[in-house]
């Protein structure tokens, strides 16, 4: 993927600072995406069940919700990655802090109702949210003084080694986050071990 999102930066424009920042926000809408699909596939399953403690207002719609959410947030990803430019930004500046909010509630829910590893995801959900408003708040801002013309500034232009420090860098953080929070939902509780699969198959 990084390669990919690389090559996607037009080589008439060089390779900014603003280039990195888009692999950044490419890196945490994918990761947010997958946590919030497994929200989704945690609440559904959670929905079907009658164990004592595990009820959480509105599971179905929170889990129908999140589909939506993480399923769109993917989309958004891959179209600003191939296209070097997020869509609907007036949109996304809307969608994004109420979907902070939703997580902190979400949070807060999860607590009180015996779904408190769930509320990791939501952790894990707030703060690539967080890391993607902060981003494209940022690249907003820079958005309209980059004419990517002749006169334009070389000063936040990077090298490729550059640039590919920064996305490994970006990778490894979002990675940190993303990893727990799907570790938290119910398919990543049941996820068998990498180190566990030759014993499972030799096992009588």
């Amino acid at each position: 993927m990084t390669s990919q999102a690389i090559a996607a930066v037009p080589a008439t424009q060089g390779m900014s600072r603003s280039d990195a920042v888009r692999l950044f926000v490419g890196f945490a809408g994918l990761g947010a995406a997958a946590v919030n699909l497994a929200v989704a596939s945690s609440l559904f399953a959670a929905a079907g069940t009658d164990f004592p403690g595990t009820d959480f207002p509105g599971r179905a719609a929170g889990a129908a919700a999140a589909l939506l959410w993480g399923a769109a947030l993917l989309g958004w990803t891959v179209a600003g990655l191939s296209r070097n430019r997020f869509p609907m930004p007036r949109v996304s500046a809307l969608l994004l802090p109420a979907a902070a909010a939703a997580h902190v509630a979400a949070i807060v829910l999860a607590a009180g109702s015996g779904m408190a590893g769930l509320g990791i995801s939501h952790l894990a959900g707030l703060l690539l949210t967080l890391m993607i408003l902060a981003a494209t708040s940022w690249l907003g801002r820079r958005s309209p003084n980059l004419s990517g013309g002749p006169g334009q500034n070389t000063s936040g232009r990077l090298g490729a080694g550059t640039l590919l420090a920064a996305a490994f860098a970006g990778a490894v953080l979002v990675a940190a986050i993303t990893t727990p929070g799907l570790a938290a939902s119910t398919a990543g509780q049941f996820a068998v071990p990498h180190g566990e699969h030759t014993g499972s198959h030799h096992s009588p």
